[in-house]
This record gives structure tokens, C-alpha cells and sequence, in this order.
């Protein structure tokens, strides 16, 4: 069974009749003022880029940690990449290359994507010196 924070105190403001008439029908008023209340004092989720809230705390937790996860190296050359927020800034071929990443494949860069000829099997594009670990990794079922 959960427990609840005791409510002592009340609190009253002026609203317009047309908010007082849905309030008024509402399950619980008081759950759906507290919530509204807290969203208020929450910043934007830095995971979902702000469709979603939380408390400040967990936003300075997780915002640097979201910055370190989005820089990979690529498995190619080693060069730094930064992963996208937003899969919708992609062309039709850079999400084919980070969906391989995704999937278990290699995280390459442009350079090294295409320069790495296909898996004739999964059609992934791997490294001449990474083919034979992966077909033993991937194909060797």
C-alpha cells in the first residue's frame, strides 16, 4: 500500500468560469492543479528534447552524460562522431549507416562507410581487415 504526503494547506486562486466549469469536472482537480504545478517547475527533459518534463536535478544529471553518449569513434578510422538528436535531419543514406550501428553493425563515417564494400550476407559495410571477424561474429551460425 503507498503512502501520501499529507495536504495541509489550501490554496485559492480567481480563474475564469470557463477554466472553473472544467476543473469542476474533472476526477480529482487537486491532483490535476498539483501536476500542473510541478510541470511548471520542470525543465525540459534534455532525452526527448523537451516533449517531456523533469525535475532540474535529473536534467543537470543526465544533459552532460546525453553530450558524452551522442560522441562515438568510428570503427574505421577512429575519428570522432557525433550521433544525431534527431533521425529526421538524416538523409536516406546516413540513416542506412547508423541504423547498421544500431543493429550491432560498425559505427563507420562517410569516408569509411563507403569505402567498406557490403556483407554479401547482412549487407552491412565492414572494414576490409574486420570481414573475416565478422563472418565468424555475425555468420557463423
Amino acid at each position: 500500500m503507498s503512502s501520501k504526503t499529507p495536504k495541509t494547506k489550501v490554496v485559492a486562486f480567481k480563474v475564469e468560469e470557463e477554466l472553473a466549469e472544467f476543473l469542476n469536472n474533472l476526477p480529482n482537480k487537486s491532483e490535476f492543479i498539483r501536476k500542473a504545478i510541478a510541470a511548471q517547475m520542470s525543465i525540459a527533459c534534455p532525452l526527448c528534447n523537451g516533449s517531456g518534463q523533469v525535475s532540474r536535478w535529473a536534467h543537470d544529471h543526465f544533459a552532460p552524460l546525453l553530450v558524452e553518449w551522442h560522441l562515438r569513434k568510428c570503427d574505421g578510422c577512429g575519428d570522432k562522431l557525433k550521433l544525431p538528436r534527431d533521425p529526421g535531419d538524416l538523409t536516406d543514406e546516413e540513416q542506412h549507416r547508423l541504423e547498421q550501428h544500431f543493429h550491432g553493425g560498425p559505427l563507420l563515417c562517410d569516408p569509411c562507410y563507403e569505402k567498406s564494400p557490403p556483407c554479401g550476407d547482412c549487407g552491412w559495410h565492414i572494414t576490409p581487415e574486420k570481414v573475416e571477424q565478422h563472418r565468424e561474429h555475425v555468420h557463423s551460425h
